[in-house]
């Protein structure tokens, strides 16, 4: 079965008169990962462990075990801080936030931007929030809860 893109679905959504073939005929596409199945995926992908994505995330370490543990949702702030953590490309960072329900990062957004500009260099999180701050811009949540 091929993937529909999300406007193909969207489409549909507008077209239909019966939510429930809508639902039927399309659970194929439906996102069905959990947000801490995703991040143990890439952890394996990207042989990482979470203490390497502690340290490159600035955030604590109970509050990313929680994460992991599927206990703690967190804000796109610190989503934005796991994925320089686990050293997301932009792509895989999009992904991340979009399973999580958060807004994607936005390219017409000044602080966004910055962002995307340091994911697709690879920058660590601290020349990230260097370039935020230089921009006038707030610095990644990386506060520990």
């Amino acid at each position: 079965m091929d993937e529909k893109s999300t406007d193909e679905l969207k489409n549909e959504i507008k077209e239909v008169t019966d939510i429930e073939d809508f639902l039927s005929a399309n659970s194929a596409h439906f996102i069905k990962e959990s947000l801490s199945k995703h991040l143990y995926a890439l952890l394996s992908q990207k042989n990482l462990s979470r203490a390497d994505v502690i340290r490159g995330s600035l955030l604590g370490r109970a509050y990313v075990y929680r994460i992991f543990a599927g206990q703690k949702i967190p804000s796109r702030d610190k989503l934005i801080a796991l994925a320089f953590g686990m050293r997301l490309s932009d792509e895989e960072a999009q992904k991340m936030l979009k399973l999580s329900g958060n807004r994607e990062l936005y390219a017409r957004d000044g602080r966004d931007a910055l962002i995307l500009f340091a994911l697709q260099r690879n920058m660590t999180i601290i020349d990230t929030n260097g370039l935020l701050f230089d921009h006038h811009y707030a610095v990644l949540d990386t506060t520990k809860e």
